[in-house]
């Protein structure tokens, strides 16, 4: 009866030698089998098909695109992902870069600023700042463009305008004068000489010390009159000064522009000692 045991006990144990065995057999066949996909991006087609050779693996070119990030002929993408496990003779697809797009601009100059646009539309590109320049006597027409035509393509897709403005010719344009520090009603005037509308603005009030009893009262000041031909304005305004603009002097002004001022006090007039008896 034992040695029957025995039997049974060493025949188990082969049962399981040879099942170990097989499962080991098992996992050896399978992984031996798989690669792990490499890292491709950046690299040329050529340089990824070798390491890719390398690794058991086969190379598939499915598109190109454009790319302002990757140089033309490199790897742009790829799938699986790099560290990905596949089987051998797995297909690797990757798409090549064509480098920055070069853009064809066209020769807008002389076309109205209408049928630039619309041309720029029809080509897909973005329009960007149109500025416009006072020409007396001709028509609204392209007088340059951003960047230039023909210029063996572009990076970007914006095109910038120059235009005439022929109706803003026709208007008189005068430069900016300098309006600081003039009296309100003064300011007033001269800008009413160029055709200009004033527009004012009191500035923040600040904290001024309050004067001491042993202070000496300031000289009283001769009254000036306002011109009569000036609106009415407040007493503020008449006792204050301007102390910034908008536009600034020398700039370019037409008649009708509204002009923004900002009004500050005025210093009082420094104490003049009483004369000796």
């Amino acid at each position: 009866m034992k040695r029957f045991f025995t039997l049974v006990l060493e025949v188990l144990a082969l049962v399981a030698v040879a099942l170990i065995s097989a499962f080991i057999a098992m996992r050896l066949a399978i992984h031996g089998r798989e690669a792990v996909v490499p890292n491709l991006s950046g690299l040329t087609v050529a340089e990824a098909s070798n390491l890719a050779a390398r690794q058991g693996l086969a190379l598939t070119l499915e598109n190109s695109f454009y790319s302002a990030e990757v140089p033309a002929g490199r790897i742009l993408t790829q799938d699986p992902a790099a560290g990905s496990r596949v089987r051998r003779e797995w297909p690797v697809r990757i798409t090549e870069s064509l480098g920055a797009q070069r853009i064809a601009i066209p020769d807008l100059t002389g076309e109205t600023e209408r049928s630039a646009t619309v041309g720029i539309r029809r080509l897909s590109l973005e329009m960007g700042t149109v500025s416009h320049l006072a020409i007396a006597g001709g028509v609204d027409a392209v007088l340059a463009q951003t960047p230039p035509a023909n210029a063996g393509g572009a990076d970007s897709p914006r095109i910038s305008l120059l235009v005439s403005d022929a109706a803003a010719a026709e208007l008189p344009a005068y430069a900016m004068p300098s309006l600081a520090g003039l009296s309100y009603s003064a300011a007033s005037t001269r800008a009413a000489s160029a055709g200009l509308h004033l527009m004012a603005a009191m500035a923040a009030p600040s904290a001024t010390p309050a004067p001491s009893s042993s202070a000496v009262p300031d000289a009283p000041s001769a009254a000036r009159p306002l011109p009569t031909d000036n609106p009415p304005i407040s007493t503020a305004r008449s006792s204050s000064i301007v102390i910034a603009q908008s536009p600034e002097a020398g700039s370019r002004v037409v008649a009708g522009d509204v002009v923004h001022v900002t009004l500050g006090r005025a210093a009082a007039p420094a104490a003049v000692p009483a004369a000796p008896q």
